[in-house]
């Protein structure tokens, strides 16, 4: 039996139903309902309704991945699948274990599929916010807020496999109907929850990456406005164009607005990272993460208001040392933001492998089914997010090579030519033939293997990280 129904009561103190009023900001602060100051400090449910390759362990993007086992369990046993295991990644169990942790909110990932059908656009889908209720319910009941992030848009707002975008391009930026899709679906949200405490605000776009660095500005306004017109009253959050680094596209006139910021720190995740040590020839250590800090978060500063870091998080390699080292890099970031006064969700809470507070152990039938898959894809670097990459690693430097020697001048958008390739090279050339390898290990799975395939992300079956644990419940004890 699912807990879809089931919340946990916690504390008087700590439980959102005794509040009476809304999350807002005032000034460089946040408030709680009842008007006392806070830190939001949480984390992302990567993975629960926007699936990415690096948390459950496909390859490409979810839209694909879900086409191809839907062709290889049909229609029943995938339903079946899927909705297991969104109940799986995240239950009553999870937010107790994150509230005993010292965690106070939680920010959920989004894809629009969950709300719309690309076949029938500006329709509501019958089961549109079941999931997400549930997973608000359940914070709720465990003194936990909820940011929803709309992490996938429709025609995708930026060029990467994490808003589902099975191409290179950007279509939300080059379609009017999908902006006005988006605009629509906030509409709809706003109105869903306009009465809801427990939801601390909306996140309207993760990492927007508009390369005409003009669409999104107005984007942004006409969401705000249809938002305001529904609920008045719940914080937004504003990422910075060009993957929430760009704040030129905001003249700061929006009020209970909060601009957010990314704050990833590259040798925490590259296989090759030492921490503190040197990485692409720059020593990395707290004081140069201090300095990216400031820098990425001068627009709140000038403009007074709260500091967020919507995502940050260093991942394992499985070397004890450089985990070590990971470890210590996440302990600096917390200090540094807590220094700073700084709210932040960390990327992510569940994941098979690499990142994430808890996650499948090595021996579940998860594991064991798509254990090898797993490792073909981390020798091939298809994730390019904490992957090895070496199978492709001589093809990689060929392609690079032979851009700079004949277009030398080429700087395509967001991230220049290395990134360009990686992106062609990695997340759609090789990861469509691995897409349809991952979704092939599925054909002929009973019902019951399905149920432990997703079972297999349920917190009573997980294993818990304890270095980085101890470090957040440290960091949190320190207030």
């Amino acid at each position: 039996m699912h807990d879809t129904d089931k919340t946990q009561k916690w504390d008087a103190h700590l439980s959102l139903r005794e509040r009476t009023g809304f999350l807002q900001v005032n000034g460089s602060k946040f408030l709680d309902g009842e008007g006392q100051p806070l830190t939001l400090t949480g984390v992302n449910l990567g993975g629960v309704l926007l699936m990415e390759n690096s948390i459950t362990g496909f390859a490409g993007v979810e839209s694909t991945m879900r086409r191809g086992v839907l062709n290889a369990l049909g229609r029943d046993r995938y339903d079946r699948f899927f909705s297991r295991l969104i109940h799986a990644m995240f239950s009553a169990a999870d937010a107790k274990f994150l509230r005993s942790v010292g965690f106070n909110c939680v920010r959920i990932p989004l894809n629009y599929r969950h709300l719309e059908s690309d076949d029938e656009p500006y329709v509501l889908l019958p089961d549109a916010f079941d999931h997400i209720d549930r997973i608000v319910n359940i914070c709720r009941g465990n003194g936990l807020y909820s940011i929803i992030d709309l992490h996938a848009l429709p025609g995708a707002q930026n060029q990467h496999w994490h808003s589902d975008n099975p191409t290179h391009v950007a279509q939300l930026w080059e379609q009017s109907q999908f902006q006005e899709r988006s605009i629509w679906l906030w509409a709809q949200i706003a109105d869903h929850f306009k009465s809801s405490s427990a939801v601390a605000g909306y996140n309207l776009i993760n990492e927007p990456a508009d390369p005409t660095r003009q669409r999104v500005g107005a984007l942004y306004k006409r969401m705000v406005a249809a938002i305001r017109e529904r609920d008045p009253d719940h914080v937004l959050f504003l990422d910075g164009n060009t993957y929430a680094t760009e704040f030129d596209v905001f003249d700061g006139s929006f009020s209970n607005t909060v601009y957010t910021v990314h704050d990833y720190v590259e040798a925490g995740f590259k296989p090759a990272g030492v921490y503190p040590g040197h990485f692409d020839g720059d020593l990395v250590d707290k004081m140069s993460i201090e300095r990216n800090f400031l820098k990425r978060t001068d627009y709140p500063r000038q403009t007074g208001t709260p500091i967020f870091v919507g995502e940050f998080g260093p991942v394992r390699t499985g070397q004890a040392d450089v985990d070590a080292g990971r470890a210590h890099l996440l302990r600096d970031q917390l200090e540094i933001y807590r220094e700073h006064d700084a709210s932040w969700a960390f990327w992510t809470y569940k994941a098979v492998r690499g990142q994430g507070l808890v996650g499948p152990h090595d021996q579940s039938a998860y594991a064991s089914r798509f254990g090898d898959f797993m490792e073909k894809k981390d020798r091939l670097g298809v994730d390019a997010w904490a992957s090895r990459g070496t199978g492709c690693a001589g093809i990689q430097r060929a392609v690079k090579d032979l851009l700079r020697q004949e277009f030398p001048d080429y700087s395509p958008y967001p991230r220049g030519q290395d990134d360009w390739v990686d992106t062609l090279l990695l997340h759609i050339l090789v990861a469509d033939p691995l897409s349809v390898e991952y979704a092939g290990l599925f054909v002929g799975a009973s019902d019951a293997e399905v149920d432990a395939l997703a079972d297999s992300f349920r917190m009573e079956q997980c294993v818990k990280r304890p270095d980085f644990i101890q470090t957040f419940a440290e960091a949190l004890a320190a207030g």
